[in-house]
């Protein structure tokens, strides 16, 4: 052990404050992913006179079952205060001109401490670790000038990543606001710049969505609209040489799992294989302006190639190129993820124990076709946010690729 190294107890105090005012705070919970959550419990009734006071820069964590989680809630609060449950630990640090708590937040983040906190809880009752074992968890406790450079370069990337977060949300609300304008309140600009249906621009009543669409429209299946199909149904990923990523080995394989919310997710458990097995595997190619779509587990996941198309599809994955005389990917990606759509293809599910659709069904899916012009004035002027979205997605994967780095060096850094 190095000679920084000392207990997490010679730092930290334990802080036992109870609500016996009945203060009106919000009430907060703990996350697996080491974050405060508002609480969901139903109250009503409980006497929160036993509830215990946290306040900021305080910490409190969850010691139960951590080596069957390999991971410890735990999370410093950034708020004012709270109430939490008495079953939570909350403590605080002792001296903070000799330990910063936002460097301690640091240290609990790493997936070394997760590692060590388990390795301590494997003899303890349900894998519990006693509140004795955690304050004998080790840390390096640097001087306090090299704390604080350390815990603001970890802050500029944090900030960095929750700006364009912040921006990603905005991008993503303007482009469902246009959406939702010109597709389904019909309100695009006509030949005029005034809005079509407010207007009077002529409706006729369509039986399949129970509404009326502009003159013209219609709504067909969605094997009009779409050029081709590309599913890897019935292949295994087990015929693949998978690999970290590398020079060599540098296109990534994702399945059903790593798409969600719009967003490739789960970086870490993607594999990647070299051009010769992508080569192969990938005929015919994905391509910008493609729309995958996770055809079970889950089912309805969708995620839309703006700007970069070279993946490979493992299986419960299909991508979807559609014909662009007829429409863009664009346009079905906003389509698939509208109400209609998504209750339309649970609705064509199947399955007993996992529900997922199957590619005949798939093709039937009912989409509103607009008139070519009006969709692709729609596709020209707000492509370009999918493009920015997914510019800022992965500058948000690089920044925190730096801070995972960063947090797994705080080991290695000396005074």
């Amino acid at each position: 052990m190095r000679q920084n190294y000392q207990p997490l107890g010679k730092y930290i105090q334990p802080v036992d404050e109870r609500n016996t005012t009945l203060e009106d705070l919000p009430l907060v919970g703990l996350s697996i992913a080491k974050r405060f959550i508002n609480s969901v419990a139903n109250i009503i009734g409980t006497d929160l006179s036993n509830y215990k006071i946290i306040r900021r820069n305080q910490f409190s964590c969850s010691l139960m079952q951590v080596s069957r989680d390999e991971k410890i809630p735990i999370a410093m609060y950034k708020g004012d205060k709270a109430i939490m449950s008495p079953a939570y630990p909350i403590f605080e640090v002792k001296d903070t001109k000799v330990l910063l708590p936002e460097y301690l937040m640091m240290w609990f983040e790493r997936a070394e401490f997760d590692r060590q906190a388990s390795y301590y809880a494997v003899g303890g009752v349900r894998g519990n670790l006693p509140w004795e074992d955690f304050l004998e968890l080790q840390l390096p406790v640097l001087h306090i000038e090299k704390q604080r450079e350390i815990v603001k370069e970890y802050n500029v990337i944090q900030n960095r990543v929750a700006l364009n977060q912040q921006l990603i949300q905005k991008l993503e609300e303007t482009a469902q606001a246009v959406y939702r304008e010109w597709f389904v309140d019909f309100e695009f600009p006509d030949e005029n710049g005034k809005p079509y249906k407010s207007s009077g621009g002529e409706m006729v009543w369509n039986e399949d969505l129970g509404k009326e669409i502009p003159k013209g429209w219609k709504v067909g299946s969605l094997g009009e609209v779409v050029k081709c199909f590309i599913s890897k149904r019935g292949k295994s990923k087990s015929t693949m040489n998978l690999r970290e990523y590398s020079q060599e080995f540098k296109f990534p394989v994702i399945s059903a799992m790593n798409i969600n919310n719009g967003k490739i997710v789960k970086h870490e458990t993607i594999p990647y294989v070299n051009a010769e097995d992508y080569n192969e595997w990938m005929n015919p190619k994905l391509e910008i302006d493609d729309v995958l779509l996770t055809s079970e587990a889950p089912l309805g996941e969708t995620y839309y190639l703006a700007i970069n198309a070279n993946f490979a599809l493992s299986q419960r994955l299909f991508a979807i190129r559609t014909k662009k005389e007829k429409l863009s990917g664009w346009f079905l990606y906003l389509w698939l993820n509208t109400r209609f759509a998504k209750q339309e293809l649970e609705g064509r599910s199947s399955g007993t124990t996992v529900f997922g659709i199957k590619l005949s069904e798939l093709r039937k899916l009912n989409i509103l076709i607009p008139e070519n012009p009006i969709e692709s004035r729609f596709n020209k002027s707000t492509n370009p946010i999918a493009k920015m979205i997914e510019l800022k997605n992965r500058q948000n994967r690089q920044l925190t690729e730096m801070k995972d780095l960063l947090l797994s060096k705080l080991a290695t850094i000396e005074n």
